[in-house]
């Protein structure tokens, strides 16, 4: 399969984003994954739809609403192996636990979720599962538009800023150019109009700010973008398009 062969990017970023069970990829095919970013959005819809498959399940066999939300979060941290919301804790923990970029980074590397962490989690599982029970019986689309629209943002942060650490996930992918940075937000938008019409554009518009506030903090707490905080990118972004489309209902 040619390295630059579509399908091949797919799996390709599938098997960074996500715990599915793949083909194996040749030695050193993730040696090429920034080109395999505009795909992210695609890997968005099959998160999204799997988790609304089983939440939508579980209500059509009667366990109550707020359950059933919370099965298409636990669905979806086991679809990704929770690295976004792994990402969201450490990022939190790091940012407001340490007083220099440099022991920012350092407690985020620290595999022990401290208090930051766990209050950036519980808040934002809480807001996630809150607008999932919303929009779950009504408006199921909105729910992939978040998953979607979420890491269609992420190669925007990873074009736009620099490392901020010589090593790790982020590094090991690589910087894409921004032809892929822009073709993977302009397809979470496409995808997204054509799941909730122009109702997206507010979405868009969410994901953009959140994009933008959260690259303003990281340039200011640690210098740049580090794999956990594309992951906190993806967590906070997805909230926001919730809450967002739970207002439009």
């Amino acid at each position: 399969m040619d390295k630059n062969d579509p399908l091949r990017q797919v799996l390709l970023a599938a098997a960074l984003l996500t715990r599915l069970p793949l083909p194996q990829l040749p030695q050193g095919a993730f040696d090429k994954s920034a080109k395999a970013v505009w795909a992210y959005p695609v890997i968005g819809v099959i998160v999204g739809a799997v988790g609304v498959v089983v939440g939508k399940s579980a209500l059509g066999v009667g366990i109550p609403l707020f359950a059933a939300a919370t099965l298409v979060i636990i669905t979806t941290m086991a679809l990704t192996g929770a690295m976004h919301e792994d990402g969201l804790a450490d990022v939190f923990d790091g940012w407001w636990g340490g007083y220099t970029p440099e022991r920012r980074l350092e407690i985020m590397r620290d595999s022990q979720v401290g208090t930051f962490g766990l209050l950036a989690l519980t808040t934002v599982s809480l807001l996630r599962i809150s607008a999932i029970a919303a929009l779950l019986a009504v408006w199921w689309p909105a729910i992939i538009v978040s998953t979607v629209l979420s890491r269609a943002a992420m190669p925007v942060l990873m074009f736009g800023l620099p490392y901020a650490r010589k090593d790790g996930l982020s590094h090991s992918v690589g910087k894409p150019r921004s032809a892929f940075a822009i073709t993977s937000l302009a397809l979470g938008l496409v995808i997204s109009i054509f799941l909730i019409g122009f109702s997206a554009l507010l979405a868009f518009a969410l994901t953009i700010a959140v994009t933008l506030a959260v690259a303003v903090l990281a340039k200011r707490k640690i210098g740049g973008q580090t794999g956990d905080v594309l992951g906190a990118l993806q967590q906070l972004s997805e909230v926001a398009i919730l809450l967002g489309c739970t207002a439009l209902l």
